[in-house]
């Protein structure tokens, strides 16, 4: 048998695919609009690459903290200071705790200093404090391998605190928050104050909550108030909403309710939500959710094309094939049809195969044909694409299922492909 490079280049010539075509002109000249929105686009590309590159980093420094590898940790947690990012002084405050954990304390002292002079709005400064206290105190002494022992010691206290009488250890909680401990001992004394019901812890906790700690003890209270749910959660989740003007924390309590199962406060958000980013974040918690009807009624009411490319990505999140396809088939705006018809071919073809090959049948515009046969192809549906092989006509959508198929480890598609080299 030829080798599978050999029959596609020769199915391809065969077929007159191969030929060359005039290149389309290219505009000379483009309108300093369109530059200006080209030029805009590569900078928000490129800002978000940078920010996904920070909180990569940010995320691997927290990772070397809980593994006890600290020059990893200094490392990391240096790049992301240095950027001058919404997370620098949270690296900062991190890089000196690694440094102090090394027992580099003069160094340590020194970038919990920094960090009070760059940032001294910042609400990481009581614990820079803390942190600069405690290495004060600790000078000239190195690490004490006992001082781990005793971290671990304290975690299972607290787990046991947490089975027992997490009550009466409140007060050691809110000492172990505001003092100079590991992220994890902090993350635990959290974990015990949110499945407490006395007024103090639910009143600790609500603090950290509105950001009363630093803003990652502010993240995990709000990730716990969710997992643990119940109405005062809830509403102490709702009243954090509210009051705070952080997105980023907007975008975390969106989810936190998700998790706790409150559809109806997700909805709101996704209905009446000022910011349109914070509209396509409940419209992705929906989908999480399941919430098929709720997303069906946002698309009709959405008049942003990107917020309702969300909904139809959130459609496709919960497995709603059937309004993809109403969408696929009825949506008057072409780049939403196309959305919709990508999602199609992201879903299994038992499901979705024979809608897309009515799809084709049926669609004239030539880049939305383009689009049902990748659907196709990320499908790996041989079979679907050779029947409409056979019966296409038009040279340019044959070059595309035959490229299509020639990249398909597949006997119906090399069957065809010799089919060709026969005729």
């Amino acid at each position: 048998m030829m080798p599978i490079e050999t029959v596609v280049a020769a199915a391809l010539a065969l077929t007159g695919l191969l030929s060359s075509s005039p290149a389309r002109a290219v505009p000379q000249e483009r309108s300093a609009r369109v530059d200006a929105l080209e030029w805009q686009a590569r900078e928000a590309a490129r800002d978000a690459a940078r920010r996904d590159r920070e909180e990569r980093m940010y995320e691997e420094g927290q990772e070397a903290l809980e593994e006890g590898r600290w020059q990893r940790a200094v490392e990391r947690f240096t790049v992301v200071a240095q950027e001058k990012s919404t997370r620098s002084d949270a690296a900062m405050y991190w890089r000196a705790y690694a440094l102090d954990r090394l027992g580099q304390k003069a160094e340590a002292l020194a970038a919990a200093s920094e960090l009070v002079k760059a940032y001294p709005a910042s609400k990481w400064i009581n614990d820079a404090k803390a942190l600069a206290l405690q290495v004060r105190q600790s000078s000239g002494q190195a690490v004490r391998p006992e001082a781990e022992a005793d971290e671990e010691l304290k975690l299972l206290a607290l787990q046991g605190l947490q089975h027992s009488d997490p009550e009466q250890a409140v007060p050691m909680l809110e000492k172990i928050l505001s003092g100079a401990q590991s992220p994890r001992l902090k993350e635990r004394a959290l974990f015990v104050l949110a499945q407490s019901h006395s007024p103090r812890a639910r009143q600790v906790l609500a603090n950290a909550a509105k950001g009363g700690t630093n803003p990652d003890l502010q993240r995990k209270a709000i990730q716990y108030l969710g997992i643990h749910g119940g109405r005062e959660n809830r509403d102490l989740l709702a009243q954090v909403y509210e009051a705070s003007p952080d997105v980023d924390i907007k975008r975390r309590i969106l989810r936190a309710f998700a998790v706790s199962g409150d559809r109806a406060r997700v909805l709101a958000a996704a209905s009446a939500e000022g910011s349109a980013e914070l509209r396509a974040e409940a419209v992705q918690q929906l989908g999480v959710m399941g919430a098929h009807d709720e997303l069906w009624q946002l698309y009709q009411k959405e008049q942003t094309a990107d917020v309702k490319k969300r909904i139809i990505q959130a459609m496709f999140v919960g497995g709603n094939a059937t309004r993809l396809v109403e969408l696929a088939n009825s949506e008057p705006n072409i780049e939403l049809r196309r959305a919709a018809i990508r999602n199609l071919g992201l879903m299994g073809s038992s499901k979705t195969g024979d809608a897309l090959t009515a799809l084709y049948t049926n669609e004239k515009d030539l880049e939305t044909r383009k689009t049902i046969v990748q659907g196709f192809f990320h499908q790996n549906n041989a079979e679907q694409l050779v029947a409409i092989a056979r019966k296409e006509t038009d040279p340019q959508m044959r070059k595309e299922l035959v490229s299509r198929l020639s990249l398909m480890r597949s006997k119906v598609a090399l069957d065809y492909l010799m089919e060709i080299l026969n005729k």
